[in-house]
């Protein structure tokens, strides 16, 4: 990650800066290119030297082939912010300056030759600004809600680049129609001028008041109507159900994709850490020392204690089964008793007092046969049945 700040052209006339405020200036655009730009190119060129000797390569657009390291859009982004600050140093201002045949204050910027580039230098000085802020991304990774609302906005790009695709379509399909039409509104002379007019049609940047001079060409009016038609209504709305929906498709594991990322930064950065400062850190977290669930109920070591709110997750039932005597890992493990649980034990003990009360009705009726009482049981077949299922529904009852 990257925080040095890019300074900007700051104020271009000399008459406005002492000199106090042009040798800070050039002190900082120093500081820039010997520690950011000199850091970045050692560590591009080793990258590029470790790709070209492993031979990893990658190809983009079909073609274009560049080393493996830059698979990844943020050491584009690097190399890109890289070639900038190199771009700004060959444009600076102020060395250019120093060259001027004609004298000038210490470290100015204005000049015959510093006012010839000093327009490139501007520009390669805003490219390198949006480079720094893109890279800043990478702190989103400190707060799991930012980082994942920072991927919902990349997952949702794809969208919009299909938008400004079918928006180009459709501007360069009107505005040539457009310039064959028999028209002279100055607004729509020729194709470029025509696109530029669209564009600003569909993000409001056209005045309300040059609409009406498209009165005097009704043909001209109508294109424009179909072209807004076209455009503000149908696809700008298609836009925002596109939007919608993958946002809604993504949102549901957007945290799950931000812990992962979290964790892949976490390990892309473990191979710098040194020896020595990781040891430190594992020996501030204790993981030796046995976790206590709570006052004088230790557990197993090798983690950490996080407290929450009781409500947070409610346990109805303890899964931690108990032991008493020693916690030592030499000793053995205690043996488990055999008691039921579960729905399974549970049918196990109705099966086995189901069986006891058949037995005891199949007895009972023995007895009543032997005695003479068969003719009744005979006579009501069904008794025996109801009654062992009343035996069988009081045991039960008397367990539950």
């Amino acid at each position: 990650m990257d925080v040095h700040p890019v300074l900007n052209r700051s104020l271009h006339d000399a008459g406005q800066m002492d000199e106090t405020t042009r040798t800070s200036i050039f002190v900082f655009r120093c500081f820039i290119y010997v520690c950011s730009m000199g850091h970045r190119m050692y560590i591009h060129a080793k990258s590029i030297s470790l790709s070209v000797r492993k031979r990893h390569y990658i190809t983009r657009f079909g073609c274009i082939c560049m080393p493996g390291y830059l698979a990844n859009w943020k050491e584009c982004a690097s190399l890109i912010l890289t070639l900038l600050l190199f771009l700004m140093l060959c444009t600076e201002p102020i060395l250019h300056c120093t060259t001027d045949p004609v004298g000038h204050a210490a470290f100015c910027q204005t000049g015959a030759r510093g006012d010839q580039v000093f327009k490139a230098y501007s520009l390669f000085s805003t490219g390198a600004m949006f480079m720094h802020f893109c890279l800043l991304t990478d702190l989103s990774v400190l707060s799991t809600h930012v980082s994942a609302f920072v991927l919902v906005c990349g997952r949702v790009l794809s969208e919009l680049a299909l938008f400004l695709f079918g928006q180009s379509f459709v501007v360069f399909t009107f505005a040539c129609g457009i310039s064959a039409m028999d028209q002279d509104s100055p607004d729509f002379d020729g194709i470029p001028a025509s696109a530029l007019t669209l564009y600003k049609m569909t993000f409001g940047m056209f005045s309300g008041r040059r609409y009406d001079d498209l009165d005097d060409h009704p043909w001209l009016l109508i294109a424009v109507f179909l072209y807004i038609a076209t455009t503000a209504i149908f696809l700008l709305n298609l836009l925002i159900a596109q939007l919608n929906t993958s946002y809604h498709t993504t949102y549901q594991d957007m945290l799950g994709f931000a812990r992962l990322h979290r964790g892949k930064v976490v390990a892309e950065t473990m191979p710098v850490v040194s020896k020595i400062r990781w040891q430190r850190f594992v020996a501030l977290l204790r993981l030796n020392e046995p976790c206590e669930f709570g006052e004088g109920d230790l557990g197993p070591a090798g983690g950490l204690r996080i407290f929450e709110p009781a409500s947070a997750s409610i346990v109805t039932a303890d899964a931690i089964r108990r032991f008493g005597g020693s916690t030592s890992p030499a000793a053995q493990w205690p043996e488990e008793e055999s008691f039921a649980s579960g729905e399974a034990d549970r049918l196990d003990r109705m099966e086995k007092l189901f069986e006891k009360a058949m037995k005891r009705v199949t007895t009972t009726r023995s007895k009543h046969d032997s005695s003479g009482g068969g003719g009744s049981s005979e006579g009501n077949p069904h008794s025996g049945v109801s009654y062992a299922t009343s035996v069988t529904e009081s045991h039960v009852e008397g367990t539950d």
